[in-house]
């Protein structure tokens, strides 16, 4: 069963943005801290931005802080990241990653969606 399906990866310009989707399982949905990371070609993997399971607070990376927001969508299960004033270094695989801090504590990856910025 797939527990993190993505969505929402493109090809914008600088200056553009973009709205990624990240679709859960209820039961994961609800039990769980929903982040968002990313993974640049040659770079580590680094968190974007985290929402906690009661959704009330977020964490941002100071790169992406004032430009990107995290939010969530109780009645469809879905963890969204909007990417706004993109720029070329936010090029990455973008992953939505799920931490249950309700037992079982077990954690999932989403696939990975692909986000460009250039001109």
């Amino acid at each position: 069963q797939v527990q993190l399906v993505e969505s929402g990866g493109a090809l914008v310009r600088p200056g553009g943005s973009l709205r990624l989707s990240c679709s859960a399982s209820e039961s994961t949905f609800s039990s769980s801290d929903m982040s968002w990371f990313r993974q640049a070609p040659g770079k580590e993997r680094e968190l974007v931005a985290t929402i906690t399971k009661s959704r009330g607070r977020t964490k941002y990376a100071a790169s992406v802080k004032g430009r990107f927001t995290i939010s969530t969508d109780g009645a469809k299960n879905t963890v969204y990241l909007q990417l706004n004033s993109l720029k070329p270094e936010d090029t990455a695989v973008y992953y939505c990653y799920a931490q249950r801090v309700l037992s079982p504590y077990t954690n999932y990856w989403g696939q990975g969606t692909q986000v460009t910025v250039s001109s």
